[in-house]
């Protein structure tokens, strides 16, 4: 009973961060009807970009996420002024197409920058763990989930009740409407790209400091589609359900299921999850079904 809640506890915490993570997919698609299949990316930037400040430049954690925060807002608002504006009225397959490219150039990037072996965090939280009804937690993981859930209500109020927030529901409803009423479509996409880019490298920086930083961790930006495809395209709530729901039973089936099968299930079965449920609930759990005329 002991590991099952380890596991379930292990699950809990990355499942958050993919919820984080999967909030940037969700807003893409509201506001573009594209994925944005360069997220991992993101994640990978944001991640070593903060773990440079802290280890080279020798700067508190807190001042470097703050950084790191900020050049990937600027990274999210020249990505969507360069790559996507131009591609306003394009075809849904070219803006998609055009994030893979983008993800590839990033990633091209980031092995010139910063090469192919694994970097670690400093011990930014203590190393003994807390104790909870016999299951020990690690203050790292602890601490995530603290500031994932943080973020997550602050992003919901943000949505909710901030007149941007309200503009970027309106302009994900009804791109048309929303612009007849005056709102600023451009801008709204270029702060969703902003904000998106803001939401991966905070995930970067938080598995970071889980399992280290390689060329490898944006293999999260397929690990989260699952996420997103399981909770519904063009749903935040869904977003942030879906991911607990992965999270949890990947973890699961890493402890249970792996050593039976000589290991890789655990990587491929939110893909098995996905297409279980989307064989019951076509447009995902909290997902909005359509019909278009053609």
């Amino acid at each position: 009973m002991t590991f099952f809640l380890q596991m379930l506890v292990s699950g809990i915490v990355v499942g958050s961060i993919y919820a984080l993570v999967a909030l940037g997919f969700v807003l893409i698609y509201k506001a573009s009807d594209a994925l944005n299949l360069a997220n991992g990316e993101f994640v990978l930037i944001g991640s070593y970009i903060c773990l440079t400040l802290v280890t080279a430049l020798q700067l508190p954690f807190l001042v470097a996420l703050l950084i790191t925060l900020g050049v990937c807002a600027v990274l999210g608002l020249m990505v969507e002024r360069v790559v996507l504006r131009p591609l306003l009225n394009a075809p849904t397959i070219s803006i998609i197409m055009a994030t893979i490219g983008l993800g590839n150039l990033l990633a091209g990037l980031v092995h010139m920058v910063w090469g192919h072996q694994t970097r670690v965090y400093p011990n930014l939280f203590p190393d003994t763990p807390v104790t909870f009804g016999g299951v020990l937690i690690t203050p790292v993981y602890l601490w995530s989930f603290i500031i994932v859930m943080l973020l997550l209500i602050v992003f919901t109020v943000f949505f909710k009740y901030s007149k941007m927030g309200v503009a970027m529901r309106a302009v994900a409803d009804d791109l048309q409407a929303a612009a007849s009423m005056g709102i600023n479509v451009k801008r709204v996409f270029a702060i969703t790209w902003a904000i998106a880019c803001i939401v991966a490298a905070v995930g970067g920086v938080l598995l970071g400091n889980i399992n280290g930083v390689n060329a490898t961790m944006s293999v999260i930006g397929l690990t989260v589609l699952p996420v997103v495809i399981l909770g519904g395209l063009d749903s935040i709530p869904g977003a942030i359900v879906g991911g607990f729901i992965i999270g949890i039973l990947q973890s699961i089936a890493g402890g249970y299921l792996d050593p039976l099968v000589g290991g890789g299930l655990k990587e491929v079965f939110p893909f098995f999850i996905v297409i279980l449920i989307l064989m019951f609930k076509p447009y995902g759990l909290f997902g909005k079904g359509g019909m278009e005329r053609v």
